[in-house]
């Protein structure tokens, strides 16, 4: 996996701190299905002094499913809000059934995914928080032929820790690797079965 990397700091300081370069390393140990496309994206530039960030589409039968990005923060100075030095920060974008948007549980179920693809790969996290938002699209007038559609749209933050101390560098892997599978439950893949191994997804290979 190619990772764009961000980084602003002051005058002075190193161009990428130790633990930063060793957690941008985790996420390109990350392994993802098949269906999951990765490729590089620029990180923002102003939310913390480093970043790295990667976008992904969930693609079937050549059809894009799902989208999503994952970007990585790191500020060694510390922030409050996020209780650690380093922050991940997730979008996912997957069609659904048109019904289900009056679905009054959607949105539990839709954070319910986070937190479950979270748990089931031992990402240890705190702080977490975010949103998930229902859209449904209908069409009038000339495009009234357009059948209506649908879209669960899940933002989230979290702040990953390594297991024995805020002080250690967290491993970013499980945590790009649980934001895969939640953007292959929102568009309603079925888990891969167990035992069944996960390769390394190779991006800017579409071949179309």
């Amino acid at each position: 996996m190619v990772v764009r990397q961000e980084t602003h700091p002051a005058a002075g300081a190193p161009a990428e701190p130790p633990a930063f370069r060793e957690a941008v390393a985790g996420l390109r140990r990350a392994r993802m299905r098949p269906e999951v496309l990765l490729e590089p994206m620029p990180a923002p530039q102003r939310i913390a002094p480093y970043a790295a960030a990667v976008s992904a589409d969930v693609t079937v039968d050549d059809v894009d499913v799902a989208t999503g990005r994952i970007i990585l923060l790191h500020d060694p100075a510390g922030n409050d809000a996020w209780e650690g030095t380093f922050r991940c920060v997730a979008y996912v974008r997957a069609e659904i059934e048109v019904e289900l948007v009056t679905d009054a549980m959607l949105s539990a179920v839709g954070w319910s995914w986070l937190t479950e693809a979270l748990a089931a790969h031992g990402a240890e996290h705190v702080a977490a928080s975010g949103t998930v938002t229902r859209v449904a699209t209908e069409s009038f007038g000339g495009m009234s032929e357009e059948s209506g559609t649908a879209q669960i749209e899940i933002r989230a933050s979290w702040t990953p820790v390594h297991p024995e101390g805020v002080e250690l560098t967290p491993d970013t892997t499980p945590h790009v690797e649980a934001w895969g599978e939640l953007m292959c439950t929102a568009a309603g893949l079925p888990p891969v079965p167990e035992g069944v191994a996960v390769m390394p997804s190779r991006r800017g290979q579409r071949g179309r």
